[in-house]
């Protein structure tokens, strides 16, 4: 396990540096131009975000570039940085984190982030009145879903994420509740929730997709809502581990035990499934 290190306007963790500057940089993000980011050897990374500009788009935007550049390889590299620019953006890590979430919540209302489409797509297929998004990572759609009115629970096998979002909405007056679970054996019982969401998490698993899709089925009163990326290879930077395509969906529905199937294209790939009705 890497060993972060924190102090105002500078982090560090799995060979990834991380430093705020105050003086105008070439774009908010840059890599120091001295290293030739061999395997072993540490990434600097120089930025000028702060409370009023860093977010989740904005973060990944920049990240991206330096995949593109060689920069940054792999997850644990990407994780790293992103962290890093996050608690990095002010001197206090509880207002990163709120500016973080604020800043977030406000692309993908407005729709200026690239992820509000799929967001928009997602509540538009959520039936009943609860909810629970399974892999929330960070929890934006937790969030927005709670705001649209459904009473909302959410989990993620991070610990940290969970802790994120459950003190994110507290601060923001919103029913999330949140816990640590695992999609293969969610800590919930039977026909629980009318609706179950696997938003951009089934890419993440290296195997038993289908023991996912079972398990939130299990969990479903009324439908399974599945978005996924569609991708020429993984991106190993997301920690994807499987090309994605409609033929995907089709051979995951037949393995499915539902009432019912739809899929269709928005932004990547849709598969919504009906829960079949209880004996």
């Amino acid at each position: 396990m890497a060993i972060a290190t924190l102090s105002p306007g500078k982090y560090e963790s799995n060979g990834i540096a991380v430093q705020r500057l105050l003086h105008p940089i070439p774009g908010p993000v840059a890599v120091d131009a001295n290293a030739d980011h061999a395997p072993g050897q540490a990434v600097h990374l120089t930025h000028s975000f702060g409370l009023e500009s860093i977010s989740d788009a904005a973060m990944v935007a920049e990240l991206l570039k330096l995949v593109e550049s060689g920069a940054l390889s792999g997850q644990a590299d990407f994780e790293a940085a992103a962290l890093g620019l996050v608690l990095t953006c002010a001197d206090d890590p509880a207002l990163c984190w709120q500016a973080f979430y604020d800043n977030s919540l406000e692309e993908l209302t407005t729709g200026r982030s690239p992820f509000a489409s799929v967001h928009h797509r997602a509540l538009s297929q959520l039936a009943g009145s609860s909810v629970l998004e399974v892999g929330s990572c960070f929890g934006f759609f937790a969030l927005r879903a709670a705001h649209a009115g459904f009473d909302v629970q959410a989990c993620d096998i991070s610990r940290g994420a969970v802790e994120l979002l459950n003190t994110a909405a507290e601060r923001l007056g919103l029913p999330v509740q949140a816990r640590v679970g695992d999609a293969l054996a969610l800590p919930y019982p039977d026909a629980s929730v009318d609706t179950v969401t696997l938003i951009h998490l089934l890419e993440h698993l290296p195997s038993q997709v289908d023991l996912a899709i079972a398990e939130a089925l299990r969990v479903a009163r009324t439908r399974v809502v599945i978005a996924v990326p569609y991708e020429d290879e993984p991106s190993p930077h997301f920690g994807h581990h499987h090309v994605i395509t409609p033929r995907t969906l089709v051979t995951w529905a037949r393995r499915a035990c539902h009432a019912g199937a739809e899929i269709f294209e928005d932004n990547g790939g849709w598969l919504i499934l009906d829960v079949p009705p209880t004996p």
